[in-house]
């Protein structure tokens, strides 16, 4: 049987943490950013985990 690929939009999308945990980025932060606050857009430019719930099927996309 041949090897699973990874999928690649996932691939683009996820990176895994030292410790295996999924990182992802905020969305809403690619176009009209005029009317969003600093403060906002310096908080959607920060990585953040995904959900725990969520990290089980990401997971098996990056396989």
């Amino acid at each position: 049987m041949p090897k699973m690929k990874t999928l690649s939009g996932a691939k683009k999308r996820f990176k895994l943490t030292g410790t295996g945990k999924v990182k992802r980025k905020h969305a809403y932060h690619n176009h009209i950013l005029t009317k969003k606050h600093k403060k906002r857009k310096r908080n959607l430019a920060k990585f953040t985990l995904v959900h725990p719930g969520d990290e089980k099927n990401v997971l098996a996309l990056l396989k």
